[in-house]
């Protein structure tokens, strides 16, 4: 598929079938992911890769645990893949997904945070690629600010100076896959 053909294929799914994808794809994803732009090339962050239905629903939970309603901005994201912005009785902010995949970077870099989620936007395209379901999700910060989270971190070996900054879902889609949204006009401008 065409690049362009491709972007506009990948959607963000929120509902998984109990199937988890092979340890080849994680790779060619986490591959993409390091391939990102980044800030003075630096590439600064570290990707971790979970492939246990378990532990990703865990660390799921502890995702949501903090989640704030009040800095939303909307209030509906979808009827076809609701969010945790659709219904706050979701417990999980990874939706079910068997896999997913975390991307740290340093906590008082300046751009920690576009690093980061550059990484990302290259991981839910290829997965795209490879025929798999993506979405990335942000609160990556608060997920391991308890103890549970600061006790996984160390088992991971996160040097302290990092911060989880997002994550990438990954699985199949469960049910249809959601047409597209429709594009915002008046969101392009071209100054010559």
């Amino acid at each position: 598929m065409e690049l362009l053909e491709l972007m506009k294929y990948r959607r963000s799914i929120r509902r998984y079938q109990d199937r988890q994808i092979s340890r080849e794809d994680m790779e060619k994803i986490i591959e993409a992911g390091t391939y990102a732009p980044n800030a003075g090339g630096g590439q600064r962050s570290i990707i971790v890769g979970i492939r246990n239905a378990e532990l990703a629903e865990k660390i799921g939970r502890l995702n949501v645990a903090r989640f704030d309603r009040s800095k939303l901005c909307g209030s509906y994201v979808s009827a076809d893949q609701p969010s945790i912005i659709d219904d706050p009785t979701m417990k999980s902010g990874f939706y079910g997904a068997p896999a997913v995949c975390v991307v740290f970077a340093m906590k008082n870099f300046l751009y920690s945070i576009p690093d980061a989620f550059c990484c990302a936007e290259n991981m839910v395209l290829m997965a795209t690629e490879l025929g798999i379901s993506s979405c990335v999700i942000a609160r990556g910060e608060e997920t391991f600010s308890g103890e549970i989270g600061v006790a996984l971190l160390k088992e991971w070996n996160i040097p302290e100076n990092y911060i989880a900054r997002c994550f990438v879902l990954l699985g199949y889609c469960e049910g249809e896959y959601p047409q597209p949204k429709s594009r915002k006009t008046q969101r392009s401008k071209i100054i010559e």
